[in-house]
């Protein structure tokens, strides 16, 4: 699916919810990084995923739902893979960055930053927490 129709349908809570999968996260995260700023990107990832949910009827829970903690260190991760490689590794569209980066094609890669009790922390929910064991990769942009 073309980059245009599939942010489309995400945007629009029409995104079949089969379809909604972690890869899914990366390329909405590469879609508004091309787009926004890293804080302009994070505000309008966390509007449309928690949107997205609602209108899944996703529920809210300790492992289920919107995770603020985890949304927004994917999003720094993406971004800096994005600066790192972006000249070195040229992508053409959101499929072929993520083909590109397997290295983030797993939500494992945050356990490199963050240990089971602070990925499972109850704030880490509805803030960023910051990681435990490993720092996130600097960014140019900032997030406020």
């Amino acid at each position: 699916m073309l980059d245009e129709d599939f942010l489309a349908q995400f945007e629009a809570c029409s995104l079949p919810f089969e379809q909604w999968t972690h890869r899914s996260h990366v390329r909405v995260a590469y879609l508004y990084l091309r787009k926004y700023s890293l804080g302009e990107a994070l505000a309008r990832i966390r509007a449309a995923i928690r949107a997205y949910n609602h209108a899944n009827r996703v529920p809210e829970g300790p492992t289920s739902g919107y995770n603020e903690t985890t949304t927004h260190a994917f999003l720094v991760l993406v971004a800096a893979t994005m600066e790192a490689y972006g000249e070195a590794i040229p992508t053409a569209d959101a499929d072929s960055f993520c083909d590109a980066h397997s290295q983030l094609m797993t939500r494992h890669v945050l356990r490199l930053f963050y240990s089971p009790a602070a990925r499972m922390n109850p704030l880490a929910k509805t803030q960023f927490i910051e990681p435990d064991l490993a720092p996130l990769p600097k960014c140019r942009g900032e997030i406020s």
